[in-house]
């Protein structure tokens, strides 16, 4: 037969690699590859029945087994679709996928937070399996999916010009209390501070030298809010005056010298996992996304698309880039980590001479 030449359109929207002969389609079904599912499908003549690869039924001999490129070739060739995989079906990780996507949107849809009982009901599923598959494919649990929403929320809100308390209410919060509570930690200041856009804060900074170059470090008092990599103080001073527009710049060397000290020696050995004290401020996707990337171990990358899909966001992969070149905290929060597709090191906003180098370095080369 010929080769199986299926496309992975629904995940990517490019060609998947084909499976080039009949001993790749059966080492695939040998190892049960979830990967190989939609890609081809095989029947076995004493049952049959056709299955996916990743099948978990009892193991065929190889003299009653043959290999279809689609599921209607297999129908065609006599074979009923196998009940175990539901072979008749999308693969099992699209179903899952579509199942979480969907309860996603009840979250966002709902005006007030959903028991997790309640949307493993609309799942069919119990609690336990519901948010145990919700977090390995969103990557977070479902209550803090929602909480992640409801600060964006918030933050457009606010944004939008909406007073303080209407935009509490809006977005979603059922009383002022709560919202305060966590207020700070939400938004990195007041809620006012927030929609004056910052104006007001202050941040304090100061500069150092470094194996790759001059480093900036800027604080606020609930810890560095920024760090950044350049040729010159004063290029860097005038980063940091764009990203944080409304507030008020004071040099302090003095007092930011142990920090500086720390993040240089970061810089030198981004091994060192050195523990700062982070003023982390971005959308709640930004959030999630540098939260994936600080999960990196050292010496190790990540593509665009891997991040995304780990989010449980595929189609992300441009957003996903956009929150990378968005981080104001370098090595930090290492989006140096992250590269092409193709194993590139594709764009990094302090230069791809510095991320081959802390890449590098991570690496002990």
């Amino acid at each position: 037969m010929n080769a199986p030449m299926l496309a992975d359109a629904a995940r990517t929207g490019q060609p998947r690699t084909p499976f080039l002969d009949d001993a790749a389609c059966l080492a695939a079904v040998r190892a049960r590859d979830a990967l190989a599912d939609g890609r081809f499908f095989y029947s076995v003549a004493t049952t049959g029945v056709y299955c996916y690869p990743s099948c978990a039924a009892r193991p065929a001999l190889r003299r009653n087994l043959a290999f279809h490129a689609s599921r209607e070739a297999a129908e065609r060739a006599g074979f009923r679709a196998c009940k175990r995989c539901r072979a008749d079906l999308p693969p099992r990780a699209e179903r899952e996928a579509a199942m979480i996507a969907a309860a996603c949107r009840r979250i966002e849809r709902a005006e007030d937070a959903l028991p997790l009982a309640e949307l493993a009901a609309m799942s069919g599923l119990s609690p336990h399996h519901f948010h145990r598959l919700f977090r390995r494919i969103a990557g977070v649990t479902p209550h803090a999916y929602a909480a992640a929403h409801r600060q964006s929320r918030l933050q457009r809100q606010l944004a939008g010009g909406a007073g303080v308390t209407a935009a509490i209410y809006a977005a979603g919060f059922n009383s002022s209390g709560r919202f305060y509570e966590g207020a700070d930690a939400m938004l990195g200041m007041t809620a006012s501070r927030y929609r004056a856009g910052g104006k007001g804060e202050i941040i304090r900074f100061a500069c150092g030298r470094s194996s790759l170059g001059e480093v900036l470090v800027a604080a606020t008092d609930r810890g560095i809010c920024a760090i950044l990599l350049g040729a010159a103080p004063a290029e860097l001073s005038a980063d940091l005056a764009r990203r944080f527009p409304h507030a008020a710049l004071q040099p302090a060397s003095a007092d930011l010298a142990d920090w500086i000290r720390r993040v240089v020696a970061l810089v030198d050995d981004p091994r060192g996992g050195a523990t700062l004290p982070l003023d982390i401020r971005g959308t709640a996707f930004q959030r999630r996304v540098w939260e994936a990337l600080r999960a990196i171990p050292p010496g190790q990358t990540r593509t665009y698309g891997e991040v995304a899909a780990q989010l449980g966001t595929p189609a992300a992969v441009r957003a996903v880039a956009g929150a990378c070149a968005a981080n104001a905290l370098a090595i930090a929060i290492p989006c140096h980590r992250v590269v092409a597709a193709d194993g590139g090191l594709a764009g990094y906003r302090w230069g791809l001479a510095r991320k081959r180098q802390l890449l590098d370095r991570e690496r002990g080369a």
